[in-house]
């Protein structure tokens, strides 16, 4: 259960700097949270959607708030994915940026219904479809496909984004992109689903590490690299907490297997 707990820790620091940051702005998380600025009182649900990350997040890592914390949080994280993200994709379904822009959403929602799955155990009163740890992973599975597409539609610009002291960052924009992609369908598929989703937690985590905090410590004052920072983390949170809820697979085939119920307690 040690995946999980690291995952929840994660996923919770990750979406508290979120609202932190939008407390400190008074806006919203770039395209991450693309509201319109034609929306009514835009500012003021900044700050709003800022104290509800920053609670919930927080909670998460409270025990005794930190079920409700996180039903909370999905539930907010969803409208992000059918309010903000999906609109987008809708009105240009062609444009692999708007489905990147969903993938990500979708990462983080389906990493706060397992987590809350995870705390809950058998206490909810949620309908048999909705509490069946699956359909999140399929879910997950289908980002971690998209995220893959998306490293080779925008090759260039995943290359610029590898440190520059690594050799042949093309290559590496390659690499990762395949990374995705064989995380996902094995976890679509479940060949090898457990090591696939393991994988893929461990080389967002190194994002995390290699990429976006040097990029913070470089750039300090940049609200951007901050959002980054707090946005991968979370990502990275949500791909550790799918990796735990797989704990019950074989590291080999796994394809046709019901998994056990998650349990109450996550190891924390």
């Amino acid at each position: 259960m040690r995946t999980i707990a690291l995952g929840h820790v994660l996923f919770a620091i990750g979406l508290a700097g979120i609202g932190l940051l939008s407390l400190a702005s008074g806006d919203f998380a770039y395209t991450w949270q693309p509201v319109p600025g034609w929306v009514i009182w835009r500012h003021g649900l900044a700050y709003a959607s800022g104290i509800l990350m920053l609670g919930a997040g927080m909670g998460m890592l409270v025990k005794p708030a930190s079920r409700l914390s996180a039903l909370v949080m999905t539930i907010y994280l969803s409208t992000w994915v059918l309010l903000l993200q999906a609109p987008r994709v809708a009105q240009a379904p062609a444009n692999v940026g708007m489905w990147l822009g969903l993938s990500e959403s979708m990462a983080l929602f389906c990493g706060g219904w397992i987590l809350y799955l995870s705390l809950a155990g058998s206490e909810h009163n949620l309908p048999k479809f909705l509490a069946d740890p699956r359909l999140p992973r399929y879910l997950f599975g289908g980002v971690c496909v998209v995220l893959g597409i998306s490293h080779f539609v925008y090759l260039d610009i995943t290359a610029g984004m590898v440190p520059a002291w690594l050799p042949d960052r093309t290559g590496f924009a390659y690499l990762t992109g395949a990374g995705h992609l064989g995380a996902g369908l094995a976890i679509l598929f479940g060949v090898l689903p457990r090591l696939g989703a393991t994988l893929e937690a461990g080389m967002i985590s190194s994002f995390v590490l290699l990429l976006h905090a040097p990029s913070v410590f470089s750039q300090p004052a940049s609200r951007l690299q901050w959002t980054m920072l707090f946005v991968a983390s979370a990502i990275a949170g949500a791909a550790w907490v799918v990796a735990g809820s797989l704990r019950a697979s074989s590291w080999g085939w796994a394809a046709g297997r019901v998994q056990e119920p998650l349990k109450a307690e996550t190891g924390r």
